[in-house]
C-alpha cells in the first residue's frame, strides 16, 4: 500500500475494531506490501487492510478457517467477532487472531516442517483454485500489454515475456505431480509465534508441484524438506523472479517503491543463474 494511504487505512482499521468493542488505542505496522498488516492494541488483534472492493479478502477468511480445520499451521480469523470483511472509508478490513512472536526468523528445519504440514493438510481439503500456470498467464499478459505495464521498456518487455514463456514450458514438460499449494509461502507470509510457525495470506492458493511453493522460501529450507526435485525448484525460482518482476511493473501495483524492485528483479534475471531466492532479493533491494 502506498505510504500516502497508510494513515487513512490505519484509521479505518482502528475505527472498525472500536465499533466491534475491541479497544484499539494504537496500531503498529507489521507489514506493508500490496496490503497493510497492523497490530491493534490493547485488544491484540491483527488487522489486514486493502482498498475496498477486492473480493479476495472474504475468500481468504473462509480459506483460513477451512485450512485450520484440516490441521494446517495457519493464522485464523479473530475469534471474538464474525469472520467477515468490514468496509470503512474506502478500505476493506479483516481481523485476525494475534499470536505473540518469538522470533523474526524461523529456523530452516522448523520452516520446512511447517511447510510439509501445510502441504499435507492442503491435500485433505477440496478448495476451488486456479492452476499455477494461470498466475503465469497473468504475468505474461502484464509483460505483453503496454496498457498494463506502461513504464516497462520495449527491450525489457520482450525479455520478460520470453523468459516467462520459456520457463513455463520447461516446467510443464517435467510433468511433476501437482497438488493444492499456498502459492506464496515466502518468509513474509510465515510467523514465528508462541504457537509455532504459522502461515498467513491465503488468497494465492493454486494447484501445482510443491517445488513451486519451495521456490518462494530460503534455500536452507529446501535442504530440510523431504523428497525435493532440486532442478525443478531452480526452474521455479527463475519463474518466480519473472512473475514478481511483471507484478512490480503492473500499473496500479500497491507495492511500495515498486519500480526500483521491478528494475532489480529484471537485473537478476538478466544476470542468469544461480537464481537468488526471494529473501535474498529482499535483502538486496530493501532499504537499509
Amino acid at each position: 500500500m502506498q505510504t500516502s494511504d497508510v494513515a487513512r487505512a490505519t484509521r479505518a482499521a482502528t475505527a472498525v475494531a472500536s465499533e466491534l468493542d475491541l479497544r484499539a488505542d494504537d496500531a503498529l505496522v507489521l507489514h506493508n506490501s500490496n496490503k497493510l498488516t497492523l497490530r491493534l492494541t490493547p485488544c491484540d488483534v491483527v488487522a489486514r487492510v486493502t482498498h475496498a472492493g477486492e473480493v479476495a479478502a472474504q475468500l481468504e477468511l473462509e480459506r483460513a478457517r477451512r485450512l485450520a480445520g484440516a490441521g494446517c499451521p495457519v493464522g485464523v480469523p479473530e475469534p471474538r467477532v464474525d469472520p467477515t470483511v468490514r468496509t470503512r472509508d474506502g478500505f476493506d478490513v479483516t481481523l485476525w487472531d494475534y499470536h505473540e512472536p518469538v522470533a523474526t526468523h524461523v529456523p530452516a528445519p522448523d520452516y520446512a516442517r511447517a511447510l510439509e504440514r501445510l502441504h499435507a493438510g492442503l491435500r485433505q481439503v477440496d478448495l476451488a483454485s486456479p492452476r499455477f500456470t494461470d498466475r503465469i498467464a497473468e504475468a505474461e499478459e502484464i509483460a505483453a500489454d503496454p496498457g498494463l505495464s506502461p513504464e516497462l521498456g520495449d527491450a525489457d518487455r520482450a525479455f520478460l515475456g520470453g523468459t516467462l514463456s520459456t520457463v513455463r514450458r520447461r516446467i510443464e514438460d517435467r510433468g511433476a505431480v501437482e497438488q493444492l499449494l499456498h502459492g506464496e509461502p515466502h518468509p513474509g507470509n510465515l510467523l514465528g509465534t508462541t504457537d509455532g510457525a504459522l502461515f498467513i495470506d491465503f488468497e494465492t492458493l493454486c494447484r501445482g508441484p510443491v517445488e513451486f511453493d519451495l521456490a518462494h522460501v530460503p534455500a536452507a529450507v529446501c535442504e530440510h524438506y523431504r523428497d525435493v526435485d532440486h532442478e525443478l525448484v531452480d526452474d521455479c525460482r527463475q519463474l518466480v523472479l519473472a512473475m514478481v518482476a511483471a507484478w512490480r511493473w503492473r500499473v496500479g501495483d500497491e507495492f511500495p517503491d515498486r519500480r526500483r524492485w521491478g528494475q532489480e528483479f529484471l537485473r537478476s534475471l538478466r544476470a542468469g543463474p544461480p537464481w537468488p531466492t526471494l529473501d535474498a532479493m529482499t535483502s538486496r533491494v530493501a532499504p537499509r
